[in-house]
């Protein structure tokens, strides 16, 4: 039974470790979206291209951001799961 578990918990963390990392596979998509809407601004409105490129800038930090948080998350659930540990002292 406790075996059968702790593979459980292992499977569940894989899981959510795979979903974790699909949210940086749209940030691509993302930043590519901001980048082509910053173009036509710039190319709609020629004066106002400083203002359109920082906010093109603050932008594309935030897009990488969620895809290194959604990086960071997976691999802390691959190599230091919480769960596992919690399992091991309640059941060791």
């Amino acid at each position: 039974m406790n075996l059968e578990f702790l593979a459980t918990v292992l499977a569940a963390g894989q899981i959510a470790a795979a979903i974790a990392v699909l949210g940086g596979l749209f940030v691509p998509i993302g930043q590519g979206n901001i980048a082509a809407k910053a173009i036509e601004g710039i190319a709609r409105q020629p004066e106002a291209r400083g203002a359109i490129q920082s906010t093109l800038f603050i932008g594309c930090a935030l897009s990488e951001t969620s895809g290194i948080y959604g990086l960071v998350v997976s691999i802390l659930l691959l190599f230091a799961n919480p769960f596992v540990n919690t399992f091991v002292s309640y059941y060791y």
